[in-house]
This record gives structure tokens, C-alpha cells and sequence, in this order.
């Protein structure tokens, strides 16, 4: 491998770690030079390091900021109707308590089958918040249990992209990927809710003050279960002062906040539920309908798709832009009172636009410094030096994907690399396809940290900065990277 390419992946990683551990600036500005730094280092032309970052922050952008905007919109909803509330008492009456992380990872595993894991945690998010304002407490073990969850099956069970890419390009058969990926997430789950619970009691103190105002904000007045924040320790300000500003009603007699809104009913857990689960619901039916369609057109993942007739407004519908935009109608029009002030609910909104907006800059930043680390071809040399390397058969894919991962942040783009450099060496190595295409998704699971999106969506909405986001996120997906590899040798033996 190139020594340039090696220098300019260690200078991009150096400038961010330093940027925002040691600087005032903060990690949108981190991303953005660390991509410059990386592009300069490795040799590229200054107008195209500019070209790819541009690029590569409009690409992300296109694909997940709409629907950050959306998600966050109808969690303010459900937040300041009191829904979001109702749902956490139904969810932890059907889980039971001291089970939360549980319900959460199982949860998110679930979602995340057919929906995209950035759009799944916007979505689900408000839940973890409102469990943890319940249990005044825990909410970074929620949050990362559930995204981890989301994780699991977004890597190893299609029809997410990565997977469903990898299963076409080695050609293994569908089906057993997706129960072998099922399999998998059951046995690495625990991975997730022991971590989870092990590092959230040691980060729950760094909690960032935004975030812990918001989780915690409208827990009442009195003694908290464990050592939870109460609204006073969270915010400074006694849960009284919330309750006479408006932002909290009397508890309901369950250890839970009443509905934000002064006077008003809170919805129940059904209509609560619906926001969430119609847009859940449209995308898994544009998931399933052009599964069935490219399969009765015999096309494979990387073929040029055109939809059929039937599949157009499923499609449409399903799309997550137009399946969060009903949600988000749907929540206004549902959870709030009827006699709602237009201008208030106007200005709900606008708080979570105002709130997206440095999740949405720091997401795209990630997009721009992972375009330019693709750009400079650091991913294809490590690539290519990793599979010259004698190994056991199943680890080239797997050190190939997780490699790639590192280098340039996005676990879809390892996967198809691990996938593309390792099938012409399925014969000559003796390896399964199912083996394999496990290798790839499994391998894309390491060290998820700040080339990567879905580590800023998820620490942005945890509330984790710095070292802690390392240690919280990039652990816990690391964690089940670590897991994966004593299965991978099992389905070896036995494929």
C-alpha cells in the first residue's frame, strides 16, 4: 500500500481527534479541514479536494437530512402533546421494568430491518427519551441500545442495501442470508444490552446539558429512583419552575410527567403510536414491493431498477421522505388539541428545526470527509494490500470490510468493497458465499466514530461529546464486531 495513503488517512483521523479534543472548534469545522488535510496529504488536486467535499456533504445530506428534519419535527410533537409519555407507560407495561434496554435494542433490531437506521433512531428516539425521563435516568443506556440494535440488522439482515449488495455480488442465496443474519443479531444482541449497561452509568454524568434538559426536564419533583437526574439536577431549575412555565403538568400517579400542553388531554398510547408506526409501516412496504418486483424481474442489487406499474406509489408512499411528512401530519393533527394555536404549533416546529440544525451540518461534514478518503483511494489500497495477505479464507472479507470501514466511514460502501475484491476469490480460497457475505457485514460493524454518519446522528442525540461518543458508540459497535468473529468460524465449520 501506498505510504502517501497511509499518511494522509492517519493526518485526516489526527486533525479531527486533536480539532475536538484539544481546540474551541467544534466537529463540523473538525470534519471539514481533517477532509482538506486528508485530500492535501494524499496528493489530490485542490479544486477537487473542494469538489468532494461539496459532494460528498450534498450526497449525505440528500439521503438523510430531509428526513432528520421530519423525525425530529414529529418527536417535538409527540414530546409537548404527551404522547411520547404514553407510549413509554405502554411500552414498559408490555416489556416490564428493569427490562428497558432489552425492549429497546429488540425494538430497534426490528425497525431497522427494512428501514435505514439514521431514519429508524430519529424515529424512535423520543421513545428512549421518554423511558429514561420515567426512570429519571439511564438514558444514555437506552440510546445506545437502541441504536446498536438498529445496527445489527442494518448490517447483516437485507433488504438493507449493504447486505442485499453483498449477497448479489457473491452470489449467495438470499434467503439463508437473511435467516443467518437473523441468527446472528439474536446471539450479538446481549453483546449490545451488556455494554449498554455496563459504560451508560459511567457516561451518564457527561451527559450533554441540551440533551439532559431535554430528557429530563419535566420529571416532577421527588426523590429519583437509583441516582437518576431530577429535573433540578438535569436543568438547574426546579421542576416546580417547569410546571408553572407550562412545560410539565402533575404527574399522573405513575412516576410519569402529564402532558406538556396546560389543560389539555393527553393522547393515549394508540394515536400516540400512530406518527411512528404509519411511516414505519409505508417504508417497509416500498422494502418488501420492490423486493417482490426486482425478483420477478430477475435483476440482481446492483442492476438498474425501474419499478413496475403496482410498485410506483407504494414506492412513492414508502419513500421516507414522503412516509415522515404524513407522520408529521398526522402527528399535528392527531396529538394536538384542536384549538391549538396555529403560531404555537409554528414555533414547536421551528424549535426542532432549530435543533436538527447542527446535527444536520455535522452529518454532512462526516458525508464530506468520507468522499474525499473514497476520493483519494485510500479504501481500494487497503482493499487490495489486505487480500494479498495469507489468512484463513473468512477473514479476508472480514479485515477487508472492516479496513475499508475505517478508512472511509460508511459500512454500505465497506461491505460492497469487502464483497467486490473478494469474489473472484471465493473459488481459489474455498470459502462459502454465506460465509462470506456474513465476513463483509460483520467486518463493516467496527469502530463506527466520525467519518461515519450514523455516529453523529446517534452521539447528537445521545448527548455525548469527545471521548465519551468514543467510548460509548465506537465501543459498543466495536464490541459486536469483537462477537461476530467467533460465529463467523461456527458457520464456516458448518456451512
Amino acid at each position: 500500500m501506498d505510504l502517501q495513503l497511509i499518511l494522509a488517512l492517519v493526518a485526516g483521523i489526527a486533525t479531527i481527534v486533536v480539532i475536538v479534543l484539544a481546540t474551541r472548534l467544534d466537529a463540523f469545522i473538525a470534519l471539514l479541514l481533517a477532509a482538506i488535510v486528508t485530500g492535501i496529504v494524499a496528493g489530490e488536486d485542490l479544486l477537487s479536494i473542494v469538489d468532494a467535499v461539496t459532494t460528498g456533504f450534498g450526497n449525505t445530506l440528500a439521503s438523510i437530512g430531509i428526513v432528520i428534519g421530519l423525525g425530529v419535527g414529529i418527536g417535538k410533537i409527540l414530546e409537548v402533546s404527551g404522547a411520547a409519555d404514553s407510549l413509554a407507560r405502554a411500552f414498559l407495561r408490555a416489556f416490564g421494568r428493569g427490562r428497558e434496554p432489552w425492549a429497546m435494542g429488540t425494538v430497534g433490531s426490528l425497525v431497522s430491518i427494512p428501514v435505514f437506521c439514521d431514519s429508524g433512531y430519529v424515529i424512535m428516539n423520543p421513545l428512549a427519551r421518554s423511558i429514561a425521563r420515567v426512570k429519571r435516568g439511564g438514558y444514555i443506556t437506552l440510546a445506545l441500545a437502541l441504536g446498536a440494535g438498529m445496527t445489527l440488522t442494518h448490517h447483516m439482515v437485507p433488504p438493507t442495501p449493504g447486505p442485499l449488495a453483498a449477497t448479489g455480488i457473491l452470489g449467495a442465496d438470499l434467503g439463508a442470508v437473511i435467516l443467518t443474519g437473523l441468527i446472528f443479531t439474536v446471539i450479538l444482541l446481549p453483546v449490545v444490552v451488556i455494554y449498554a449497561r455496563w459504560i451508560g452509568p459511567k457516561l451518564e454524568p457527561f451527559l450533554n446539558v441540551k440533551v439532559k434538559h431535554d430528557v429530563y426536564a419535566t420529571v416532577t419533583a421527588g426523590a429519583p429512583e437509583s441516582a437518576g437526574p431530577t429535573a433540578t439536577a438535569a436543568t438547574g431549575t426546579p421542576a416546580a419552575d417547569a410546571t408553572a412555565a407550562g412545560s410539565a403538568a402533575p404527574d399522573t400517579g405513575d412516576g410519569i410527567a402529564g402532558p406538556r400542553i396546560s389543560g389539555a388531554k393527553q393522547p393515549g398510547a394508540f394515536l400516540g403510536f400512530l406518527p411512528l408506526i404509519i411511516p414505519l409501516l409505508l417504508i417497509v412496504a416500498n422494502t418488501v414491493s420492490t423486493a417482490i418486483d426486482r425478483n420477478a424481474q430477475g435483476m440482481l442489487a446492483g442492476d438498474d431498477y425501474e419499478p413496475s406499474a403496482w410498485v410506483a406509489p407504494i414506492a412513492f408512499l414508502g419513500n421516507p421522505v414522503v412516509a415522515l411528512i404524513i407522520g408529521l401530519v398526522l402527528a399535528v393533527y392527531t396529538l394536538l388539541p384542536r384549538l391549538t394555536p396555529r403560531t404555537q404549533v409554528q414555533s414547536w416546529l421551528a424549535d426542532a428545526a432549530a435543533s436538527a440544525g447542527l446535527i444536520l451540518l455535522i452529518t454532512g461534514a462526516g458525508g464530506s470527509f468520507g468522499m474525499v478518503l473514497r476520493e483519494s483511494g485510500v479504501g481500494d489500497a487497503l482493499a487490495e494490500a489486505i487480500a494479498s495477505i495469507s489468512l484463513p479464507a473468512l477473514l479476508v472479507p472480514f479485515i477487508i470490510a472492516s479496513l475499508v470501514r475505517i478508512a472511509q466511514g460508511s459500512g454500505t460502501v465497506a461491505m460492497i468493497t469487502a464483497a467486490s475484491v473478494t469474489a473472484p476469490l471465493i473459488a481459489p480460497l474455498g470459502l462459502s458465499p454465506l460465509v462470506a457475505v456474513m465476513a463483509c457485514t460483520a467486518g463493516s460493524m467496527v469502530f463506527s466514530y466520525f467519518n461515519d454518519s450514523y455516529f453523529w446522528v446517534v452521539t447528537r442525540f445521545a448527548g455525548l461529546d469527545g471521548v465519551q461518543a468514543i467510548k460509548g458508540w465506537s465501543g459498543i459497535t466495536t464490541a459486536v464486531w469483537l462477537g461476530s468473529i467467533p460465529l463467523l468460524f461456527v458457520l464456516d465449520a458448518v456451512a
